[in-house]
């Protein structure tokens, strides 16, 4: 085997669950699931599908899709529009129950592909539609000739190298597990086809039995950067109990997988059963691995993210507290503020800022909880960080301190007397030399 990629992944946990499933009456209600992720000018775009629960208003069919941006990988992340951006097609068509896994490529300035998954209870089996746009987040318009494959599972990316599109999918669904399977390659030199399979597939077939991933994987993206197909994919055993490996390729059509694997164990992950449907956004030294989240403690499902250093040294900066106004006498609750991870971490900081108006300055307190597991957090501060904001504007301030364990969850108190701080933001700077 040649030599892996990168030698070594370190991992940082990110600041989950990153998006949540819709509240009551909306389209993703019961749950939603990753897609795929980009960047496109200063915005990041992040592709999923959701379930609704009201049948009344969204209607009988299940998966559809939506779009969420951001300013920043980690977020914060806002939800485009109420309603899905392509929902299911009508009755007695090919995606009349379900439409998911989307993967989006720009091609033109104006001109945008997403391809999906579509399925069919009359079919019985998932195929493949293409819609055009021209923004990231549509209207999108669908292919006259949909599907453009047939019968070839749940969609994982698409690439797009020297004028062929790559397309990776898992299929056979239900091979390894009953959810789960290999990793299979169709070709094209247009993005509707026609699409050809590859001969050879699968390119990355389930692991050995007795492996970590001899369940099969579920669909998850694969990126190309600077001559290397790369993939971070959710691997199970039977149960779903989804944890995250890494394979590479040289040419696209085999892949290897790293002799670390997995990457991201899902028991290093805080309350973590699974992390499924993977795709990842690389911006040198960060991998950003982007994926469905469910949990030991409650059902349902929503869209977190793990950060992969693939050197050092690295920094990770992590929007951790974002509050619209925090009067005086107010103190957030510590469920408010996700886990920060610092196992491989040697440098810590925490920002505050926010605006007070022309009634006076305020006095915020910033506590840190520590915990060994990322569940249970002390009773009492490890520390307690005194900012003093002034009035009239936007202010800043930066303390760094020692790391006190595993995780740590943060609590903003604004002491009286005080005045309120509106767009207050908390961020945590990890890093390691």
């Amino acid at each position: 085997m040649e030599r892996p990629v990168f030698d070594r992944l370190i991992h940082v946990p990110g600041p989950n669950p990153l998006v949540r499933s819709g509240n009551p009456g909306e389209w993703d209600e019961h749950c939603i699931e990753a897609c795929n992720v980009f960047k496109d000018d200063q915005t990041y775009y992040l592709y999923y599908h959701g379930i609704p629960v009201d049948r009344n208003r969204w209607g009988p069919g299940g998966y559809r899709l939506g779009v969420a941006t951001a300013p920043h990988p980690l977020g914060p992340w806002t939800k485009y529009g109420d309603a899905p951006v392509v929902d299911v097609g009508p009755e007695g068509s090919w995606e009349a129950q379900h439409v998911a896994c989307a993967a989006v490529l720009k091609e033109r300035k104006d001109t945008y592909y997403l391809w999906y998954s579509g399925y069919s209870a009359e079919r019985g089996c998932w195929s493949l539609g293409l819609c055009t746009g021209s923004s990231p987040v549509g209207p999108w318009t669908r292919h006259a000739a949909n599907p453009v494959l047939e019968d070839f599972g749940y969609l994982g990316a698409v690439v797009k190298l020297e004028g062929l599109y790559w397309m990776y999918v898992e299929h056979p669904i239900g091979a390894s597990s009953p959810d789960q399977g290999p990793f299979c390659l169709a070709t094209a030199e247009r993005p509707e086809g026609p699409w050809e399979r590859y001969e050879g597939n699968p390119v990355l077939p389930a692991g050995d039995w007795g492996s970590w991933d001899d369940g099969g994987y579920s669909e998850a993206g694969v990126l190309y950067h600077e001559g290397i197909f790369h993939a971070l994919y959710g691997g199970t055993k039977f149960q779903k109990l989804e944890s995250i490996g890494y394979a590479y390729s040289l040419d696209g059509r085999r892949f290897h997988k790293h002799p670390a694997n997995p990457v991201v164990l899902r028991e290093r992950c805080p309350d973590t059963s699974g992390l499924a449907e993977v795709h990842a956004l690389f911006e040198p030294p960060l991998l950003y691995a982007y994926h469905t989240l469910r949990y030991v403690s409650r059902p349902g499902e929503d869209i977190g993210v793990q950060i992969l250093a693939t050197s050092r040294p690295f920094r990770v900066t992590m929007p951790v507290l974002l509050i619209g106004a925090l009067e005086p006498g107010r103190i957030t609750d510590l469920d408010a503020c996700p886990p920060v991870g610092t196992e491989h971490i040697n440098t810590f900081a925490i920002t505050v800022e926010g605006v007070c108006g022309d009634t006076g300055p305020a006095g915020v307190t910033v506590r840190v909880f520590p915990s060994h597991d990322g569940l249970a957090y002390d009773t009492e501060p490890a520390e307690s960080l005194a900012f003093r904001l002034p009035a009239g504007g936007l202010s800043r301030r930066t303390v760094s301190l020692d790391i006190p364990t595993r995780f740590v969850k943060l609590t903003v108190d604004n002491e009286p007397p005080s005045a309120t701080v509106t767009d207050l933001k908390v961020t945590a700077t990890l890093g390691s030399l």
